[in-house]
Order: C-alpha cells, then structure tokens, then sequence
C-alpha cells in the first residue's frame, strides 16, 4: 500500500493553532464592524443547484471554474464559489416577511477551480455584508464606509490603500453610445477592460483591434485611448459626462466625502468581471509596492432577486476575503503577534501530584482561566519546552510544597521571571495581561 500524502488538496490550506489564530482575529474584527453597522448574520448551504449560478455570475465562472457533480438524486449542484445568489435565492424565498432595508452579513468559505496563486486559493473565506431594499448611492456609500472601516479597525490609514470606483450604467453608455460596439461587442470590451492590468499593452491594443472590426478600428483605438487617459470625472468626453450615470457616481463621491472617506478615485478601467452588477462597482486597492492590487470589490446588484421569482429589490454588497486581507496585514506590519488561546499550563512535579493538579485546573476554569494541565508524567524539562513551544503565556509549577502552602510557584514565559503567588493572584494576573492585550486578545476569545 503506498503512503498517503501529508499536503493538502491543490489550492487549500491547512490552518495548525497558529494559523486559525489569525484566521479568528481577523473574522471577529469583522464581524465587530458589521454588527457595529446593524448588519445581522445568516448562514446558507454549502451546495447549490448549478442554475444559479449560470444564470448571472457568468459562464466562466459557472462552466469553468465552479466544483460541479451530479448528486444521488441526478441533480446537478455545485460548491458554492460565491454568496450572491444564495443570498438572494434567501431573500425572494421571505420576499415579503423580511423588514427593508435588509442588513446581513455572513462569513462562509467556498471553492473555486482556478489557477492556485499568491492571495488566490481554491477554497478561500469571505465575509459578505448586503443591504437590500435601498435606491440611491446612499447604500453604496454605506457599503464603502464599511470597507474603508474593514481595514481601517486593523489599524490601516488612508494612504495604505485607495478605492476605484465606476459604474456599470456608465460603463454601458460608453461601450454602446461613445464607442458605437453592439451587444456582443461590448461584453467582449467590457472583459478586456477588466483584464487591462493583467494583459501588456500591445496585447491589449490587438484585442480591442478584433472587437472593435476593420471599419472601427481608427475611430474606436483613439476613442479609447481617450478613455483610458480620463483620470477624473472631468477628463471624460463630453457626451459621457452629461450622461444620468456620471451624475449618478458624483452623488456617490459627495457622500462618501460627507462620511469622510477621502482616498476614493474615479477610475473608467474598472469593470468587475461579474455578469450580475447593474449599477456602482468599486474594488479596494493595497497601495503597498509588494502587494499593489485589488484587495475585494463589490457593488450594485439590482437583477438578482427576481430571478427567483419575486418581485424584482434593489441590493449592493462586497465581500472582503481573508487571504487577501491577511497579505494586506502582512504587508503594512499590522498583523500582531497572537499568543496561544490558553493561558496557564499546569507543570505536574510528580504523578502523586496530579489529583492536586486537577483540582487546581478546575478552579482556574471556574475562574475563566484557560488551561491546560500536563498529565504526561515527563520530566519537568520536557514540560516547560511542551508549553514554551505551544507560545503558553504562563506556567503554573504544582509540587508537593505548592499543594501544602497553596503558594504556587508561576513563571512568564515570555521573561522567564518567576514569583510565588496565591491562587487568587494567579487569577489576577491573568486576568491582568488580558487587560492589556484586550484588543488581540478579545478577538480570538470571542
């Protein structure tokens, strides 16, 4: 029989103590924002029928890169590779029993088959915030405010990343009335605006000469040309900036300047590769030279609902990943040390020690101690490098003195200084330290 591997499945990640650490502490500070915000928190299937996801997402993403089986039923479903549909096959199915606007949030992993890369996995997580049942750019701001805050309680300014921001209105306007393309055209244009910054430019410009066809090929290069070089608003030709859309991204930056969000840009490139947005679209960018792209993205999403029979309800939405935010951390050195979830190891001096031992563990756990007791009957050596290796913040010597006077000899590991203290002081200085790391540390308790 030959040995099986150790490694996980291409593309997915194992996550040891050290790892689910950061994996927690970046979920519980999102999930702090979102209830901060009044979003409330929903759960949906891991396994959904095929249908709704090749009905908006995309063909890409429905035929290529989502995990798809038949099941034992002859049903043909898929890992979920997203949120969106689900979450509003959720809201047409209680269309009418739901309050408005509707706030959810939720934080789900979920697979896609795609090439494995730096920040791009096959099984990734995400958080998705929605607000549903709201007209305007008042929700988008929203959502953006959220975004900006999303990173910001980790502590990045402003300067660390920046948000583009365009709109899908105002991108079809500019496909059909200022570059004149047909509908196969501009789906076409749209995709290879989206790929602009993964493509070199003579690639680019090959491209756009088979959309655009022999007969537009001048006109329409230089029209382009035109548009890529339009950095603002008032860059845009003139015809595009009379258009309902422009106006409707300038509302959007006025409020978001009320909300204080000042490193927002316009950016007419910007397109987000899914089939389903219908208004605003925007994507949050790491400014940091060794990590300098998109970071998540999200936006208006109108069409959605109806598709599940309902009656037809506006939506915005986004969802942060926790690969791309855990590179970002990384990046900004704003990722701190997490220490182990257990905060006193119990060093037993001796096996004729251990009921004694017991006993304490369960009074520290009565306490709201987070221990851990060593039952091993190893050398004492051995179990001071146990608790070292597992970054246990204190350790707590059980002999037959410390059973007799109840004074226990307690060593920081961190320091390796070591006092004698009462039960009640142990507590105390737990108790203590938690105090003083209480942000990093209420994040991975809760």
């Amino acid at each position: 029989m030959s040995t099986l591997s150790s490694q996980p499945y291409k593309g997915t990640r194992d996550y040891y103590p050290a790892e689910k650490r950061i994996q927690n502490f970046i979920f519980n500070n999102w999930k702090r924002v979102a209830v901060r915000y009044g979003y409330e928190e929903y759960g949906a299937p891991m396994i959904e029928p095929i249908e709704i996801y090749a009905a908006k997402s995309g063909q890409e993403l429905a035929s290529e890169q989502t995990y798809m089986f038949t099941d034992r039923g002859s049903r043909t479903v898929a890992i979920r590779p997203e949120m969106t549909p689900s979450i509003s096959r959720m809201v047409a199915a209680r269309r009418q029993e739901m309050a408005y606007p509707a706030r959810l949030f939720s934080i789900a992993n979920f697979m896609r088959y795609e090439r494995p890369q730096r920040g791009r996995e096959r099984e990734f997580w995400q958080l998705n915030v929605d607000i549903f049942g709201l007209e305007g750019a008042l929700p988008e701001s929203e959502i953006i405010a959220m975004g900006a805050e999303f990173l910001n309680v980790f502590g990045a300014t402003d300067d660390m990343y920046s948000i583009k921001i365009n709109n899908r209105k105002l991108i079809n306007f500019m496909m059909a009335h200022y570059l004149g393309l047909d509908t196969v055209q501009a789906q076409l244009m749209i995709k290879l605006f989206d790929r602009k910054n993964k493509i070199s430019t003579d690639e680019f410009r090959d491209q756009a000469l088979d959309i655009l066809g022999e007969s537009m090929a001048e006109a329409g290069l230089a029209k382009i040309s035109t548009l890529l070089n339009a950095h603002t608003m008032a860059d845009l030709p003139e015809e595009i900036r009379q258009s309902n859309a422009v106006k409707e991204v300038q509302e959007l930056f006025t409020l978001l300047d009320a909300a204080g969000i000042k490193n927002a840009v316009f950016d007419i490139t910007l397109m987000r590769g899914l089939d389903y947005y219908t208004g605003t679209v925007f994507e949050f960018f790491d400014n940091h030279p060794d990590n300098n792209r998109s970071l998540f993205g999200g936006g208006r999403y109108d069409g959605l609902v109806g598709l599940f029979g309902a009656e037809q309800i506006s939506a915005v939405g986004m969802a942060p990943g926790l690969s791309m935010t855990e590179l970002f951390l990384q990046s900004h050195d704003l990722l701190p040390k997490l220490p182990s979830t257990t905060d006193v190891y119990i060093a037993v001096l001796g096996d004729e020690m251990l009921a004694g031992a017991m006993k304490l563990a369960a009074e520290l756990r009565n306490e709201g101690v987070n221990t851990e007791l060593d039952v091993t009957g190893r050398k004492l050596d051995k179990q001071i490098k146990t608790a070292v290796k597992k970054d246990i913040a204190f350790i707590v010597f059980v002999g037959e003195e410390e059973l007799k006077t109840e004074m226990y000899s307690f060593k920081d590991t961190a320091s390796s200084e070591e006092q004698k203290l009462s039960f009640e002081r142990i507590v105390t200085t737990v108790k203590d330290r938690r105090r003083v790391h209480s942000d990093d540390l209420d994040d991975l308790f809760e």
